[in-house]
Protein backbone atom coordinates (compact mmCIF):
# COMPACT_ATOMS: atom_id res chain seq x y z
CA UNK A 1 0.00 0.00 0.00
CA UNK A 2 1.03 3.44 -1.12
CA UNK A 3 2.27 5.61 1.96
CA UNK A 4 1.07 9.06 0.07
CA UNK A 5 -2.18 9.07 -2.05
CA UNK A 6 -2.92 10.73 -5.39
CA UNK A 7 -4.44 13.66 -4.01
CA UNK A 8 -1.68 14.52 -1.31
CA UNK A 9 0.69 14.45 -4.59
CA UNK A 10 -2.05 16.59 -6.89
CA UNK A 11 -1.38 19.29 -3.75
CA UNK A 12 2.38 19.43 -3.70
CA UNK A 13 2.28 19.78 -7.77
CA UNK A 14 -0.14 22.62 -7.14
CA UNK A 15 1.49 24.10 -4.62
CA UNK A 16 4.99 23.51 -4.94
CA UNK A 17 6.22 22.42 -8.73
CA UNK A 18 5.41 24.42 -11.16
CA UNK A 19 7.11 22.16 -14.14
CA UNK A 20 5.35 19.48 -13.00
CA UNK A 21 2.16 21.20 -13.28
CA UNK A 22 2.71 22.01 -16.63
CA UNK A 23 3.29 18.26 -17.88
CA UNK A 24 0.03 17.78 -16.34
CA UNK A 25 0.54 14.22 -15.11
CA UNK A 26 -1.99 11.80 -14.52
CA UNK A 27 -1.28 8.95 -12.00
CA UNK A 28 -2.21 5.85 -13.40
CA UNK A 29 -0.75 3.35 -10.53
CA UNK A 30 0.03 4.24 -7.14
CA UNK A 31 1.38 1.10 -5.32
CA UNK A 32 4.22 1.27 -2.89
CA UNK A 33 6.93 0.99 -5.23
CA UNK A 34 5.42 0.90 -8.51
CA UNK A 35 4.08 3.53 -10.18
CA UNK A 36 2.34 4.92 -13.73
CA UNK A 37 2.26 8.16 -14.93
CA UNK A 38 0.56 9.68 -17.84
CA UNK A 39 1.46 12.49 -19.44
CA UNK A 40 -0.80 13.78 -22.10
CA UNK A 41 0.30 14.96 -25.33
CA UNK A 42 0.36 18.43 -26.80
CA UNK A 43 1.63 19.51 -29.85
CA UNK A 44 4.13 22.35 -28.12
CA UNK A 45 5.86 19.28 -26.89
CA UNK A 46 7.26 19.01 -30.14
CA UNK A 47 10.80 19.62 -31.29
CA UNK A 48 12.13 19.49 -34.82
CA UNK A 49 12.12 16.26 -36.17
CA UNK A 50 8.37 15.57 -34.93
CA UNK A 51 9.57 14.23 -31.72
CA UNK A 52 8.51 14.70 -28.30
CA UNK A 53 11.18 16.99 -26.76
CA UNK A 54 13.84 15.37 -24.28
CA UNK A 55 13.59 17.45 -21.28
CA UNK A 56 9.87 16.95 -21.33
CA UNK A 57 10.82 13.31 -21.05
CA UNK A 58 13.10 13.57 -18.59
CA UNK A 59 11.06 15.55 -16.64
CA UNK A 60 7.99 12.97 -17.05
CA UNK A 61 10.46 10.48 -15.79
CA UNK A 62 11.84 12.53 -12.98
CA UNK A 63 8.63 13.14 -11.41
CA UNK A 64 7.72 9.60 -11.93
CA UNK A 65 10.90 8.97 -9.49
CA UNK A 66 9.56 11.56 -7.17
CA UNK A 67 6.22 9.84 -6.63
CA UNK A 68 7.65 6.32 -6.16
CA UNK A 69 9.80 7.76 -3.53
CA UNK A 70 7.36 9.30 -1.93
CA UNK A 71 4.85 5.78 -2.39
CA UNK A 72 7.43 4.22 -0.18
CA UNK A 73 8.46 7.15 2.64
CA UNK A 74 5.33 9.14 2.49
CA UNK A 75 5.36 12.63 2.03
CA UNK A 76 9.00 13.62 1.99
CA UNK A 77 9.16 16.63 -0.13
CA UNK A 78 12.44 17.60 0.62
CA UNK A 79 13.37 14.07 -1.51
CA UNK A 80 15.85 15.25 -4.63
CA UNK A 81 17.16 14.29 -7.33
CA UNK A 82 20.93 13.18 -7.03
CA UNK A 83 21.25 11.44 -10.51
CA UNK A 84 18.91 10.91 -13.64
CA UNK A 85 20.76 9.14 -16.97
CA UNK A 86 18.33 8.60 -19.81
CA UNK A 87 18.66 6.10 -22.91
CA UNK A 88 16.68 7.08 -25.76
CA UNK A 89 16.18 4.16 -27.62
CA UNK A 90 13.11 5.17 -30.54
CA UNK A 91 10.95 7.93 -31.82
CA UNK A 92 7.86 8.54 -29.52
CA UNK A 93 4.64 8.57 -31.06
CA UNK A 94 2.92 11.99 -31.07
CA UNK A 95 0.78 10.47 -28.53
CA UNK A 96 0.31 10.16 -24.59
CA UNK A 97 3.56 9.26 -22.76
CA UNK A 98 3.60 6.66 -20.22
CA UNK A 99 5.93 5.97 -17.58
CA UNK A 100 6.37 3.63 -15.60
CA UNK A 101 8.91 3.52 -12.27
CA UNK A 102 9.77 0.93 -10.00
CA UNK A 103 11.78 1.10 -6.54
CA UNK A 104 15.07 -0.83 -7.56
CA UNK A 105 16.46 -0.25 -4.06
CA UNK A 106 15.57 1.62 -0.98
CA UNK A 107 18.10 2.53 1.66
CA UNK A 108 18.19 5.13 4.36
CA UNK A 109 19.10 8.09 2.27
CA UNK A 110 19.07 6.85 -0.91
CA UNK A 111 16.80 5.45 -3.63
CA UNK A 112 17.46 3.91 -6.65
CA UNK A 113 14.42 3.38 -9.43
CA UNK A 114 13.88 3.07 -12.83
CA UNK A 115 11.58 4.48 -15.52
CA UNK A 116 10.69 2.92 -18.84
CA UNK A 117 8.74 5.77 -21.05
CA UNK A 118 6.00 4.38 -23.59
CA UNK A 119 4.10 5.90 -26.41
CA UNK A 120 0.32 5.48 -25.15
CA UNK A 121 -0.36 1.97 -26.92
CA UNK A 122 2.92 0.99 -27.72
CA UNK A 123 4.57 -1.94 -26.39
CA UNK A 124 8.38 -1.22 -26.91
CA UNK A 125 9.90 1.98 -24.47
CA UNK A 126 11.07 5.02 -26.07
CA UNK A 127 12.98 5.67 -23.38
CA UNK A 128 15.15 3.63 -19.95
CA UNK A 129 15.52 5.78 -17.23
CA UNK A 130 17.61 5.49 -14.03
CA UNK A 131 17.52 7.37 -11.21
CA UNK A 132 19.03 8.63 -7.50
CA UNK A 133 16.99 10.06 -5.27
CA UNK A 134 18.55 11.71 -1.97
CA UNK A 135 16.26 11.08 0.70
CA UNK A 136 16.65 14.39 4.05
CA UNK A 137 17.21 12.97 7.43
CA UNK A 138 14.37 12.41 9.31
CA UNK A 139 13.65 14.92 12.31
Amino acid sequence: MSRITKSEIAEIVAEALPFAASLDPKIVRLKAGDVTVRMPFRPDFIRPGGTIAGPLMMGLADFTMYVCVMSLIGRVELAVTTSLNINFLRKPAQRDMLAHGTMLKLGKRLAVMEVSLYSAGDKEPVAHVTGTYSIPPRG
